[in-house]
């Protein structure tokens, strides 16, 4: 798609620094709504393009990029979101950093790309309530995988007798993380059930053996409710699943590999998924047994049973039905 003015945004989280790739003018303005606004007006009167001819290319910097993200949308304006890794590998050798300097290199490299780039939009409110409510779990399951460590430390080499409040101390804050965490579940499940598509989505990828309710969320938050992958492929590539050849002329001729580019999230989350099929699901186990039998490298065919279950995702939310095990009627 052909666009007349780019506007390239390097954003912070206070300030966000802006640049018209067509005259090199520059601007700064506030990270809140006035700021959104005056940017608008700014951009207006030092262009001569229509509405629907601007696209504003922003970093992806995530919390401190999605205001002016809805912003945009809510406006009907054209944008994408840019990972800092594409913009920072595509424009070469860079000495130093200046926020004036990155708002022209993201307007450089969207005008350079205006013929491959889509304009990116914002996922409904309920995907990014559950985002945020994922997120926040995280953070407390880890936390409290780090209470529970030092609780089965202290249990091995300390008397509890001894040390009351340190153990009572240990005690409820494993308490309070387990009730946050169940509330946040809760908070989960009330969203799935309120929105028809989500739910939906949602009983179709769990329907699969192996696969659990986290994955399930995060592959519908990724994907936006399947909306920003065609097809499945695309997601195993995204997720770091997908292996690519490693040779170069006669010298390099190494085996596929999967790249470490990837979201390392939802990578995780696939190869535990991966590791259950094989235990609960008698076709994923009797097809890594055949495969280690043969000889076959372990991570290679685990690998394979994610790409599987990738595909299997996107089959039944394709085709609307839940997953039929085949492999029970089988002879």
């Amino acid at each position: 798609m052909k666009f007349k003015e780019i506007i390239g945004i390097d954003i912070s989280k206070l300030k966000f620094d802006v640049r018209i790739h067509s005259n090199q003018i520059a601007a700064v303005f506030e990270n809140n709504h006035t700021g959104f606004t005056k940017t608008i007006n700014w951009v207006v009167k030092h262009t001569a393009s229509e509405k629907e001819e601007f696209l504003f290319a922003l970093e992806h910097t995530g919390i401190y990029s999605l205001p002016i993200s809805v912003f945009l949308s809510e406006n009907n304006y054209h944008f994408v979101l840019l990972p800092g890794l594409e913009i920072k590998r595509s424009l070469g050798i860079q000495r130093g950093k200046d926020d004036t300097i990155d708002a022209k290199r993201i307007a450089e490299y969207a005008y350079q790309k205006q013929d491959k780039i889509k304009p990116s939009t914002i996922p409904c409110k309920q995907i990014l309530k559950i985002r945020r409510l994922l997120s926040l779990r995280e953070r407390l399951v880890k936390q409290r995988a780090g209470f529970l460590k030092d609780k089965k430390e202290n249990n091995h080499f300390l008397n509890r007798s001894e040390n009351p409040l340190l153990f009572n101390i240990i005690d409820k804050m494993l308490m309070t993380f387990d009730k946050q965490i169940k509330n946040i579940e809760k908070e989960l499940d009330n969203i799935i059930k309120m929105d028809e598509l989500i739910n939906k989505q949602f009983q179709l990828i769990t329907s699969i053996k192996g696969v659990g309710k986290q994955t399930a969320l995060h592959v519908i938050v990724f994907t936006n409710c399947f909306s920003n992958f065609d097809n499945w492929r695309k997601f195993a590539s995204y997720s770091g699943t997908a292996p690519f050849p490693y040779q170069s002329g006669t010298s390099i001729k190494g085996k596929n590999k999967v790249s470490h580019l990837a979201n390392k999230k939802i990578k995780t989350l696939l190869n535990m998924c991966a590791r259950s099929a094989i235990i609960c699901n008698p076709e994923m186990k009797l097809y890594f047994q055949n495969r280690k039998d043969k000889g076959g490298n372990g991570m290679s065919a685990l690998n394979i049973i994610r790409n599987k279950l990738i595909s299997r995702i996107f089959a039944v939310v394709k085709r609307g039905t839940p997953y039929v095990d085949t492999f029970k009627f089988a002879a």
